[in-house]
């Protein structure tokens, strides 16, 4: 007998704007666990807005989003979660300012999603341990092998 194991991810009445465009309107779905889900559509649908509200990158606008069981506008549950997800948006290399240094990359693009100053450099140390690129915060990204 299989127990059914609660979903990891659920979002009921998600809304997002950019400015005057709605990228997401009303958008509610649950993702079971153990299951390989992926979202399919045309450019501009918001799939890449659904994925960052799930991953903890973007600021949720309104509705309600719950990622392994929290609330992901809770910051104690981002800080706690966002470790055990994985995400890699499309083209993630090609968004990045390959002049500018790891740490650089790194602080712009939390500004970008107005994280501030100590949530910041608490994700960026994090992030940069875990994936073994803390050695190479001062490293222009152009300059990161591709491997």
């Amino acid at each position: 007998m299989t127990i059914a194991q609660p979903p990891v991810a659920v979002l009921k009445e998600v809304n997002h704007t950019y400015g005057r465009v709605q990228a997401l309107t009303k958008i509610s779905l649950e993702i079971p666990a153990g299951r390989m889900v992926g979202l399919i559509g045309p450019d501009g649908v918001g799939k890449s807005t659904l994925m960052g509200l799930i991953a903890g990158s973007r600021r949720i606008q309104r509705g309600l989003v719950s990622v392994l069981g929290g609330d992901m506008a809770d910051k104690q549950h981002r800080t706690a979660t966002c470790p055990s997800i994985a995400y890699m948006p499309q083209g993630l290399g090609k968004n990045l300012y390959m002049e500018l240094s790891v740490l650089e990359n790194l602080d712009f693009f939390g500004r970008l999603f107005q994280q501030d100053a100590t949530e910041r450099r608490e994700r960026i140390e994090a992030l940069t341990r875990a994936t073994g690129l803390y050695p190479f915060l001062d490293r222009p990204a152009g300059k990161l092998s591709g491997e």
